[in-house]
């Protein structure tokens, strides 16, 4: 057994299951602040159900969500000490901006949001809401900027064997962030879009009581999803430009590649500095599946009358499409992550020489352990997900007012003589 292939298949285990948690919520505490400013605003009961309804879904995959990232950390610092140790200095400083913000802030308006129903004034915990989302934003914003600066290390220098920071602008002018994050970003609202549409689609296939509700959740998850692909197509081409340029040996080879493969064998000896295969095909596969995806366009006008929908047939294509932006979120972490494979910091520092130098087996033995524990909390996640969504908008547990003490008996007291 090789360290280095089970340290890589551990972190491609986390990092996997963790995103699909990221995208959800990202998704969801979108569609949420539209609901309960609408709810707000309109004073409209039914606004409030959706709120209620579609609030518990994202608590329960915040909070399994949080677990899987706390997972994640902890095998950062079992598997590969050499990348502290070589680039914390200005790996750490985003991560540590972004634990503050997701783990503190974001963490605590959240708190207050499911615990002010009814003890708040509206405005107030709406703004709750507001800030719940902002952090989130915040919080994938400065992951991305790690992420980016090792796609593409800026503003730093090398001195006594380590990386030190020496300009933070330089993090957040990165151009490996910007059409990157945008992507991260317009995927989750595709995630969460889908997601609502598909529960309605389900609801409304088995003729639900609660129609006009179901069915309004349907078009916003709809328009949501077919816009957000849209955004998707558009900042992941876009990529393709500022990746070229920072990362030649990405899409094979070409004169620029080679260029840099010939410095690199000069500097690190020779070696295989081609990233492989598995990038350049998962990256077709997210293609092909963003193109497919971009005909929901096609059902946003048949879905405004409710013949189409009595139809049933396209509330089936619905739900089957659910998987497909998951599935599109692991291939495109795959063609980002791999893509800039044999290193971790792209041309700075190689992966054999950040993996932590620990034996075989018990990095498998870290591997099975954690693979277990992450399959668990991501099935966990998903049956308490259908669970919850099969249980319709009738009376969800968030938001449920307090119950009432029961009122005084009015007859008198019985006289004891």
């Amino acid at each position: 057994m090789d360290t280095l292939l089970l340290a890589r298949l551990q972190f491609a285990a986390t990092a996997s299951v963790h995103f699909l948690f990221v995208a959800v919520t990202l998704g969801l505490v979108t569609l949420l602040v539209g609901l309960q400013t609408a709810w707000v605003i309109t004073g409209n009961p039914r606004w409030e159900r959706l709120t209620r309804f579609w609030g518990q879904l994202y608590v329960i995959n915040y909070v399994l969500g949080i677990a899987t990232g706390i997972v994640m950390e902890f095998q950062f610092g079992l598997n590969w000490s050499g990348l502290s140790r070589y680039v914390g200095n200005v790996f750490g400083a985003p991560l540590a901006i972004e634990t503050l913000v997701a783990f503190f802030l974001e963490s605590t308006f959240l708190g207050m949001w499911i615990f002010g129903w009814h003890r708040l004034r509206r405005g107030v915990h709406l703004a709750l809401l507001y800030g719940v989302a902002l952090t989130a934003y915040a919080s994938a914003f400065w992951i991305m900027v790690a992420n980016s600066w090792l796609q593409n290390p800026v503003g730093y220098e090398v001195r006594d064997g380590v990386a030190h920071l020496t300009e933070f602008p330089a993090l957040l002018s990165n151009p490996a962030l910007g059409m990157a994050f945008g992507h991260v970003v317009s995927a989750a609202l595709l995630t969460g879009g889908l997601l609502m549409a598909a529960i309605s689609a389900w609801h409304l296939n088995r003729r639900t009581t609660d129609y006009a509700l179901f069915r309004t959740s349907l078009r916003i998850g709809l328009v949501t999803a077919a816009l957000a692909i849209t955004l998707v197509q558009g900042f992941g081409f876009a990529q393709f430009g500022p990746v070229g340029a920072v990362q030649p040996t990405k899409f094979g080879g070409n004169p620029a590649a080679d260029a840099l493969v010939a410095d690199w064998t000069a500097r690190y000896g020779p070696g295989d500095y081609l990233p492989p295969v598995l990038s350049n095909v998962g990256l077709g596969f997210m293609i092909l599946i963003g193109f497919g995806l971009g005909l929901l366009w096609l059902l946003v006008p048949l879905l405004r009358r409710d013949w189409i929908i009595r139809l049933r047939f396209p509330l089936w294509l619905l739900m089957l499409t659910l998987p497909l932006p998951f599935v599109a979120l692991i291939l495109g972490w795959i063609a980002r992550e791999v893509g800039r494979h044999p290193w971790v910091a792209y041309g700075l520092l190689p992966v054999e020489q950040a993996v932590s130098p620990i034996s075989p087996w018990l990095m498998a033995t870290s591997l099975t352990g954690f693979t277990l524990l992450l399959g668990t909390l991501a099935v966990t996640n998903w049956v308490l997900l259908a669970r919850h969504a099969a249980r319709g908008a009738a009376d969800p547990t968030l938001g449920r007012p307090p119950a009432q003490p029961p009122a005084d008996d009015p007859r008198p007291e019985p006289a004891f003589v």
